[in-house]
């Protein structure tokens, strides 16, 4: 199977091309999803795993956000051949302050508009056109809403908030907790999620849109998270309490993993234990 990641130089693209021994649709490989010549390169393959998106929350990043999360998602599905895998990384944040509703929230969590970013609302719009195009052009469409997905450093990244937590405590400095580190979030490895995309490929689902993260067996607070990597890494972290981050919205999310259990088979191995200490 000929596999290609877009932005399979970021983050997680790092992790997950290498897990695939993919190939690298991306700026730093010279290439870009807003070329319309580079973006033909997506119908050469069996299977396309798109990263590639602008990460910016700010309003004055909003255009260039939508520009490159809706239409480089859109100048990749139109060259995808037909019965071909076209897996699109989403986020929980989606739901933005409704998943508040929910212990384990469901991907049946209402998205209407309730001050999520241009980041946010992107994603959702690209999910459209994703179901669209996969139906019009007869392939096989996958959206994964991630919830906190979490991978060890690479040249050139910015890591998330966890890979941020281990670095602080890697180099001794202050952590801003929000909310007392109560807020609670379930944490992903970035190899399960490359389980998962293998569990769609593998099974008999033509469309599938599914809530993925670490779920209830993988979910602790911002404060245990810190304890816990204390505890694998024999280091110390040194808390802010004086100055706190302020608190996220949602204050806690942790995914539902039922359907994708029902559907794909599939749930995480890597524990928090395991996964944590790759952070170090």
């Amino acid at each position: 199977m000929k596999v290609l990641v877009t932005g399979g130089s970021g983050f997680l693209g790092t992790h997950v091309r290498e897990f695939f021994g993919a190939d690298d649709l991306s700026r730093r490989a010279g290439l870009d999803v807003l070329n319309l010549q580079d973006a033909r390169m997506a119908g050469d393959y069996d299977l396309v795993i798109h990263l590639a998106a602008h990460l910016d929350k700010s309003s004055e990043g909003a255009s260039q956000v939508f520009l490159t999360n809706v239409e480089g998602t859109v100048n990749i599905l139109r060259e995808m051949r037909k019965d071909a895998v076209f897996i699109f990384a989403s986020t929980k944040d989606v739901y933005g302050r409704f998943a508040d509703n929910h212990r384990e929230v469901p991907e049946t969590c209402q998205t209407l508009y309730a001050g999520q970013s241009a980041l946010e609302w992107s994603k959702l719009i690209a999910e459209r056109y994703v179901e669209y195009y996969a139906n019009q052009r007869n392939f096989r469409s996958c959206i994964f809403r991630l919830s906190t997905v979490y991978a060890p450093a690479s040249e050139g990244n910015v890591p998330n908030f966890v890979g941020h937590y281990a670095d602080a405590l890697d180099k001794g400095e202050r952590l801003r907790l929000p909310a007392s580190g109560a807020p609670r979030r379930d944490l992903l490895h970035v190899d399960d999620f490359s389980r998962a995309c293998s569990a769609f490929v593998a099974s008999v689902i033509r469309h599938g849109l599914y809530n993925l993260g670490g779920g209830s067996a993988n979910a602790l607070s911002l404060r245990e998270m810190l304890e816990k990597m204390e505890e694998v890494s024999g280091l110390q972290g040194v808390i802010d309490e004086e100055n706190p981050a302020p608190s996220p919205v949602p204050m806690n999310y942790v995914s539902d993993l039922t359907l994708i259990k029902q559907e794909l088979d599939w749930k995480p191995v890597v524990g928090l234990d395991e996964g944590l200490k790759t952070l170090f």
